[in-house]
């Protein structure tokens, strides 16, 4: 692709999604503007469709993306949560189904396995996944972008100790207590205590720990859906590899806030399992030496291939994704 199709593709695919939506769920309307304004959701679907248009032509050099993810990033969770203090005042029109649901990403897994079904944020997490791997780890989740933005320093070179284990152990231990919830009939004002206990607890761990530490330490050891997606994004068929005539400058450590390069990455030539493609690698690495790859294309070609379905989802998640 070059310059323009980039741009021209994720303007077309967002119109066309948006567009459906419009048209076949529109009862009630799930555009924003259409609740308001007779045939607004038409102005919505322009104005959707230009800014992904937009963030894709910024994101194309590697080396602004890491600022436009960033950006777009940050603008997707501010609105997602400011829609919600806004039904929570009690303009029920600003939520997606009239009712508010907690905003904790422990509840796209622990929600489901309390009631016993699955809810749309759920299908819409693991469609991601599907589509784009790792990406809802670092554009789309509306609760970790703020670990990003407290993490904003250089990290160490170091991995961290019994990372794995601390993961899959924290991702059981949410399986079991939800699932004893569930057994024990336990009230759900009572569960969603629960929940809220685990969303504030995060908030503690991105405050006290990530903005010391320099990494994500939410995402990579406390968050529950985190750890799924270390597992999930493997049947995606998207990869960053690091070529072979790497230096092991070992600039790319200190921008990573995922734990996934390290000397130890560097030398297996590829990112460790926590690595999210979010690409802040590539745009530390002077020489080009760290190229996605999606089975026989060209690395840039790949590059642009997930650049249009992540910035492609989340824009149009910008226009549906309320609680």
């Amino acid at each position: 692709m070059n310059n323009a199709r980039l741009p021209v593709a994720v303007f077309s695919f967002v119109f066309v999604i948006l567009t459906a939506v419009q048209l076949i769920l529109n009862s009630p309307p799930l555009l924003l503007l259409e609740r308001f304004v007779d045939g607004g959701g038409w102005i919505e679907i322009i104005i959707i469709s230009f800014y992904g248009a937009f963030i894709a032509f910024k994101m194309q050099n590697p080396k602004n993306s890491p600022k436009w993810r960033r950006l777009s990033w940050t603008l997707f969770s501010i609105v997602f949560f400011s829609q919600m203090i806004i039904g929570l005042l009690g303009a029920g029109n600003f939520l997606m189904t009239g009712k508010l649901h907690l905003p904790v990403p422990l509840m796209i897994i622990s929600g489901p396995l309390y009631r016993g079904h699955l809810s749309v944020m759920t299908i819409l997490f693991l469609s991601t996944v599907i589509l784009t791997g790792p990406a809802w780890c670092s554009q789309l989740c509306y609760f970790g972008v703020w670990d990003n933005i407290l993490s904003d320093k250089s990290t160490a070179t170091k991995p961290i100790k019994n990372k794995a284990a601390i993961k899959t152990m924290g991702l059981l231990i949410v399986i079991i207590i939800t699932l004893l919830l569930r057994f024990l009939q336990v009230p759900l004002k009572i569960a969603t205590l629960v929940a809220i206990a685990f969303g504030l607890g995060g908030m503690a761990v991105i405050i006290f720990v990530s903005r010391k530490k320099g990494y994500m330490a939410h995402c990579l050891l406390y968050c529950p859906i985190g750890t799924i997606v270390n597992y999930l994004k493997l049947l995606n068929p998207f990869r960053i590899y690091i070529d072979k005539d790497c230096t092991m400058c070992m600039r790319c450590t200190t921008v990573c806030k995922y734990d996934a390069l390290n000397l130890i990455d560097l030398k297996n030539r590829k990112p460790g399992p926590t690595c999210t493609y979010c690409g802040d690698c590539i745009s530390a690495c002077k020489d080009n030496y760290i190229r996605y790859r999606f089975f026989n294309l060209q690395p840039e070609t790949a590059r642009k291939l997930y650049l249009f379905l992540t910035v492609s989802i989340h824009a149009v998640f910008l226009a549906l994704a309320r609680i």
